[in-house]
């Protein structure tokens, strides 16, 4: 198993006073594990917690309780012996890029704090590749490309380190239907190639399902179904069920 979380829970101070200790609580015991190799699809709507189990994944921040854990290892030693082996994709693809920086710095920015720096411009140019982008735009800055040849650069920039495991923090969210559906297939493509495990984020089961082997629903901070990609109609969770049903023309059992 490439990555356990085991009785998660994450709360938050309220605001509304210094002396206050009430607490808000995101995540409630959650417990789920990812098989090495896999995609595994997280789904749920707005405020239902998936990006703080998102950060809590990444190490970014720490649990109330429980824990996470990637090859046996707390997921902080785990990185700290695994640099660049874990990478993330991240919705707003213009915020997470530095500005000044032209796309040959981008994608190369995780192997320069590696300190990897041999032959920077030649593997970049095959990262270029990898995500279907020409040669010309290594010299180009974030503000002239599209959004999808963007997110192609910011997905470039975290398959660098070749990273085992890598988190799609609502990666196509913010991308035309059109864009969404090259990207899907890209990610796929690149999975299969480079033998990575994927975390999937999202809000879309359309796209969970097009890409996923399994799914998890997100429900108010808990997980309230988890089932494989060609048995989604046996959901039984209400939310679940009610999720399924409202994706048309999807078909709950996967075709």
């Amino acid at each position: 198993m490439l990555v356990e979380v085991n009785h998660l829970s994450k709360s938050y101070p309220k605001s509304g006073g210094f002396f206050r200790k009430e607490t808000t609580e995101i995540l409630k015991d959650i417990h789920f594990e990812i098989r090495e190799g896999e995609c595994l699809g997280l789904i749920g709507e707005s405020g239902s917690g998936k990006s703080t189990l998102s950060r809590l994944i990444l190490g970014l921040e720490k649990p109330t309780q429980g824990e996470v854990r990637i090859e046996g290892m707390l997921v902080s030693q785990w990185m700290k012996k695994n640099k660049g082996k874990i990478s993330v994709v991240f919705q707003d693809y213009t915020s997470s890029v530095n500005g000044k920086f032209i796309v040959r710095d981008i994608i190369a920015e995780p192997l320069v704090a590696l300190g990897d720096i041999a032959d920077l411009d030649d593997r970049v140019n095959d990262l270029l590749a990898k995500v279907g982008l020409p040669h010309a735009v290594m010299h180009k800055y974030a503000h002239e490309l599209s959004g999808g040849q963007l997110q192609r650069v910011c997905i470039a920039r975290a398959i660098s380190t070749k990273p085992k495991f890598v988190v799609l923090d609502e990666a196509l969210s913010s991308l035309d239907v059109s864009v969404q559906a090259q990207i899907l297939e890209l990610l796929r493509t690149l999975q299969h190639e480079m033998n990575m495990t994927y975390l999937f984020v999202a809000h879309d089961l359309q796209a969970v399902a097009n890409l996923c082997d399994r799914v998890l629903f997100l429900y108010r901070g808990t997980i309230v179904e988890e089932l494989e990609r060609n048995h989604l109609s046996d959901a039984t969770n209400e939310y679940a069920k009610a999720l399924l049903a409202s994706v048309m023309p999807f078909r709950a059992n996967g075709t």
